[in-house]
């Protein structure tokens, strides 16, 4: 394999070609240096993270519509019973009005021919008041039952764009991915950071936070993966869910959907180890580990870190506690 640099001087000669053709010029401008190629591969991951960030929250909703699809399913069941029943009493007035000799004004009332609708309202007017409320209990469970069907049908419906949603949203990645391995390569020539896996003292921590911190220290020089959780590979808010899901506590997978899910405070001095540190408007999130550092899943083609958490300024509030 070519040495790393003389890959990047070829990949250096190409965009200079490139950016002639396009141009028409001899000189259009000056290809990007090595230190320009590793902005634009930085710009490329926060990129890459944001969508990965949308497709975690896309799978979240589509949990809920899942979950509530089969709640309104469940629903049908009591509520066709009900109709049975209803349908039952609503023949045993038919036979009823049989019997005494109401045979017509029945009929049209069992009847769906719409065009005899105001005779039907009129004869209702005639049947006692027991009958009536058999017939409005009747009405109220179709009615209730239709009701029903129609929000089962929409949850479906939601539900499989959803589905198409995250499949477009696949496919990004997956490009984008291959782009900033290729990418990376160029620059590094690796297509990730082999940065190994943490070696140094693990700082000792009490209670639930002790655990998701001794976690997310093991889990150091793992491969970023978009949209995983472990136990090889994680994205940023796998990881932080992952941890916290060691020491027993429930997160969701995604960073915006975590800072709604813990308690909210922009104090940097109030940091304990355990604590969430989120970065971009909630596009990034990362387990505080103590004396200034954190643990995170950085971007495709990295591997987690243990590293400063001045990465970049955090959110305002930009931490969060898990309790």
């Amino acid at each position: 394999m070519p040495h790393p640099r003389t890959r990047l001087r070829a990949l250096v000669v190409a965009l200079t070609a490139l950016a002639i053709t396009t141009t028409g010029a001899v000189a259009a401008h000056a290809a990007p240096s090595e230190s320009e190629l590793k902005k634009r591969i930085d710009q490329a991951s926060e990129k890459l993270e944001d969508v990965t960030e949308t497709y975690n929250k896309t799978r979240l909703d589509l949990k809920k519509t899942k979950a509530e699809a089969v709640k309104l399913s469940a629903s049908l069941k009591p509520a066709q019973e009900a109709l049975t029943k209803a349908s039952a009493k609503m023949q045993t007035i038919a036979t009823s009005q049989y019997i005494t000799g109401r045979v017509g004004p029945m009929t049209v009332l069992l009847s769906g021919d719409q065009s005899g609708l105001l005779q039907r309202m009129s004869y209702l007017e005639q049947i006692t008041l027991a009958n009536r409320q058999d017939i409005d209990t009747y009405t109220e469970t179709t009615e209730t039952f239709a009701q029903r069907q129609a929000a089962l049908k929409n949850t479906e419906k939601k539900q499989n764009l959803q589905i198409q949603e995250l499949a477009a949203q696949k496919s990004k990645i997956k490009k984008d991915l291959q782009k900033l391995y290729d990418m990376r390569e160029d620059l590094y020539g690796s297509a990730t950071e082999d940065t190994g896996s943490y070696t140094g003292k693990i700082p000792k921590v009490a209670g639930s936070a002790g655990k998701a911190v001794t976690f997310a220290f093991n889990q150091v020089g793992k491969p970023y993966g978009f949209g995983d959780a472990g136990p090889n590979s994680y994205d940023c808010s796998g990881l932080t869910m992952a941890a916290w899901a060691a020491a027993g506590r429930s997160l969701p997978h995604n960073a915006a959907a975590q800072k709604g899910a813990v308690r909210m405070f922009s104090d940097k001095s109030q940091l304990q180890p355990g604590d969430l540190v989120f970065y971009r408007n909630g596009g990034h999130v990362a387990i505080y580990v103590g004396d200034g550092m954190i643990i995170d899943a950085p971007s495709a083609g990295r591997d987690v870190l243990h590293r400063t958490m001045n990465i970049m300024t955090p959110d305002s509030p930009g931490f969060g506690r898990v309790s």
